[in-house]
C-alpha cells in the first residue's frame, strides 16, 4: 500500500452543508454523526447541513462539527483499507489526528471539543479579542515588531501556516495597532480575521485551566501512529505527552509549516486532507509545490483518492 500522510483542517473551514453527501451515502458515517447528537443533546447533524450559518460558526458548535465531519470521513477511508504513516491537524484538528491514530475516541472527542470551544469562547470577552493574517514578512522580522508593542495591549503569534503567511492574536486595539507596523515594516497586506476571540495566545490562559480539568476527565490511549503535536512540531504517541500538549495547545503558536516541513522530508507519496474544505492542501504547496495532495470532503473526492491509493497495490 502507498504510504500517505493524513492533515485535519481546524475552525474556519466549516460551511452549511458539510458533510452532507457522505451521511446519505455511507451508514457507517450516519451512524457516527446520530450518535454525536445523543452525546451532546442536540442536533449537531441538523445545524451541519441546514444552518444557519451563524450558529454554525460558534466556536462552540464549529469545533464539533468539523471534528465529526473530519473523523466520520477518516473512518470510512479506514473500513476500505486505508491506513496512514503519520498525522496532524491544525488546531481544533489535532483532535482529528488523534482520534484517526487510535489515541481518543470519536464521541468522546466531539464531547471534549464542544466544551473547549466554549471555554474559548468564555475565555476572553467577545469583541475585544482579534486575530489577522499577515502576508508577506518573515516569522523573525514579526516578531520583532511584536516585541516593540505595549505590554499593556499583548499579541502573539498565532499560526505559523507557511511561508509567507503567519497570523497574529491579542487584544483587538493591540491587532489593530500591530496591523499598523507590520505593514510600515514590509508586510503586503495584514488581514483581520472573522473570528471570536485571540485563539492561541496567552489571552487563552484562563480556558487552559479548565480545559486541563475536561481533560483529565477524558481517556486517551497511546497513539498507534505518530501524530504531530502543533505545539511542539514533533511526533507524539505518549497518552501523557498528548494530554499536555493538548492543555499548552490553547495558548502556544500552531506551528503547522514545521510540521508539513517535516512531512515532504518522510518518505511519503502524498498528504491528505480528510475533512471539509482545500485550505491545508493550499499550505502543503506552499511549503512543497510538487507534493502530491488529496482534499477528500464528499464521496467524488473520496472515490478519487482510493482509486489512486488502490492502484498497483
Amino acid at each position: 500500500m502507498k504510504r500517505i500522510a493524513y492533515i485535519f483542517p481546524g475552525q474556519g473551514s466549516q460551511e452549511v452543508g458539510m458533510g452532507q453527501e457522505m451521511y446519505e451515502n455511507y451508514p457507517q458515517v450516519k451512524e457516527l454523526f446520530d450518535a454525536a447528537d445523543e452525546a451532546l443533546g442536540y442536533s449537531l447533524t441538523s445545524l451541519m447541513f441546514e444552518g444557519p450559518a451563524e450558529e454554525l460558526t460558534k466556536t462552540e458548535n464549529a469545533q464539533p462539527a468539523l471534528l465529526l465531519n473530519s473523523v466520520a470521513i477518516a473512518k470510512v477511508l479506514e473500513e476500505e483499507g486505508v491506513t496512514p504513516a503519520m498525522t496532524a491537524g491544525h488546531s481544533l484538528g489535532e483532535y482529528s489526528a488523534l482520534v484517526s491514530a487510535g489515541a481518543l475516541d470519536a464521541i468522546d472527542a466531539v464531547k471534549l471539543v464542544h466544551t473547549r470551544g466554549k471555554l474559548m469562547e468564555e475565555a476572553y470577552p467577545t469583541g475585544l479579542g482579534a486575530m489577522a493574517a499577515v502576508l508577506g514578512l518573515e516569522k523573525e522580522e514579526i516578531e520583532r515588531v511584536l516585541a516593540k508593542m505595549d505590554q499593556d495591549q499583548p499579541v502573539d503569534l498565532a499560526n505559523i501556516n507557511c511561508p509567507g503567511q503567519i497570523v497574529i492574536a491579542g487584544t483587538s486595539d493591540g491587532v489593530k495597532q500591530a496591523s499598523e507596523q507590520l505593514q510600515e515594516a514590509g508586510a503586503k497586506r495584514v488581514l483581520p480575521l472573522n473570528v471570536s476571540g485571540p485563539f492561541h495566545s496567552r489571552l487563552m490562559k484562563p480556558a487552559s485551566e479548565s480545559f486541563s480539568n475536561s481533560l483529565a476527565k477524558t481517556v486517551l490511549h497511546d497513539a498507534k501512529i505518530p501524530v504531530y503535536a502543533n505545539v511542539s512540531a514533533e511526533a507524539v504517541t505518549d497518552a501523557s505527552k498528548i494530554q499536555s500538549l493538548l492543555v499548552e495547545q490553547l495558548y502556544s503558536p500552531v506551528r503547522f509549516q514545521e510540521i508539513l516541513e517535516q512531512f515532504v522530508e518522510e518518505d511519503i507519496e502524498a498528504i491528505v486532507e480528510v475533512g471539509h474544505g482545500k485550505v491545508l492542501s493550499g499550505l502543503v504547496r506552499k511549503v512543497k509545490r510538487r507534493m502530491k495532495t488529496f482534499a477528500i470532503g464528499d464521496p467524488e473526492s473520496a472515490a478519487s483518492f482510493l482509486e489512486w491509493y488502490k492502484e498497483d497495490s
